[in-house]
C-alpha cells in the first residue's frame, strides 16, 4: 500500500478568464487530514475538481493512489461530499436510508440491488453518526445539518481510502459546524481514512487537520498548523493579527 495517497506536480488548471491554479506541486500521506483554505477566488474548489476529474489538468500532473489521474478507475476508494446542497433534490421521494444505500451501489454488478447485509451496514453507519432516527424520513424534510450527516454518511459507506470534501459547512451554523469538524477527524483517526476538506473556517479546521494547504491560486503554504503558527513568512503575509486570530483556535 503506497504511503502517497495524492501528489500533484506542477498542476495548473485555467478558465476562459484566465489563469486559476498556478505550478501547484504537493503531497499528501496517507492517514493525513489536511484542511484546504484560502480567499474567495483562490482557486480551493478548481483544485479538489482537477483532483477528481472534473475539471481539465490544463498543465502538470496529478497522481492519486500511485496512478497516474488520466488512468486511474478505481474511484471506489474515494468518497466526495460536493460543496453544493441544493444538487439534491428535496423532492425526490428517497428516505435517508435509501439515499445512503446508494453509496454502496457502485460496487455492485448489474443488476445493482442491496442485500441484507448492506442494511445491516447502513444501519450500524447511521447509528455512528448520530442518525438513526432519520433512517425512514424523505430527504426533503431534513435540516441542513441533518442532510449533512447523510450525504457524508453516503460518501463513506462504501469504506473509502479518501474523503474529500468541498465547503461541507458553508450551510451550517457555528455549533454544528464544530460537530461536523469532529466527526470528521473522528472518521480520520478511527478509520483512517485520508480527508482533503476546502473551508473558509481556517481557525476551526485548525483544531482537527493536521496539515494546511494554503492557497491563492499559487501554493502559499503547505505543512502542519503549527508550522504556520511559527513561521515567520506566514507572520509578513499575513500579518501577525491575522495569524495569530488562525493559531488562536488551534
Amino acid at each position: 500500500m503506497p504511503g502517497e495517497i495524492v501528489s500533484t506536480e506542477l498542476l495548473s488548471c485555467s478558465y476562459r478568464e484566465g489563469l486559476v491554479l498556478e505550478e501547484i506541486s504537493f503531497q499528501v500521506q496517507r492517514g493525513d487530514y489536511v484542511g484546504i483554505v484560502g480567499p474567495n477566488g483562490s482557486g480551493k474548489s478548481t483544485l479538489i475538481k482537477a483532483l477528481l476529474g472534473l475539471v481539465t489538468i490544463s498543465q502538470g500532473k496529478a497522481v492519486l493512489f500511485g496512478t497516474p489521474l488520466s488512468m486511474f478507475r478505481d474511484w471506489h476508494k474515494v468518497g466526495y461530499l460536493p460543496q453544493s446542497l441544493h444538487l439534491v433534490n428535496p423532492v425526490f421521494p428517497a428516505t435517508v436510508h435509501e439515499t445512503v444505500g446508494l453509496g454502496l451501489l457502485s460496487l455492485k454488478r448489474f443488476p445493482k440491488r442491496l442485500n441484507r447485509a448492506d442494511g445491516v451496514k447502513i444501519d450500524v453507519l447511521l447509528e455512528e453518526l448520530g442518525i438513526s432516527d432519520l433512517k425512514h424520513k424523505l430527504i426533503g424534510e431534513l435540516s441542513g445539518g441533518q442532510l449533512q450527516r447523510v450525504l457524508l454518511a453516503r460518501a463513506i459507506v462504501n469504506d473509502p481510502e479518501l474523503l474529500v470534501l468541498d465547503e461541507p459547512t458553508a450551510a451550517l451554523d457555528p455549533e454544528t459546524r464544530g460537530r461536523f469538524y469532529a466527526m470528521i477527524a473522528d472518521i480520520n483517526r478511527t478509520r483512517g481514512v485520508t480527508v482533503l476538506l476546502v473551508t473558509h473556517d481556517s481557525g476551526a479546521i485548525g483544531e482537527h487537520a493536521s496539515k494546511m494547504l494554503y492557497l491563492d491560486k499559487k501554493l502559499l503554504f503547505y505543512g502542519s498548523f503549527d508550522e504556520f503558527c511559527c513561521s515567520p513568512e506566514m507572520s509578513s503575509m499575513f500579518g501577525e493579527h491575522s495569524q495569530h486570530l488562525m493559531c488562536h483556535r488551534h
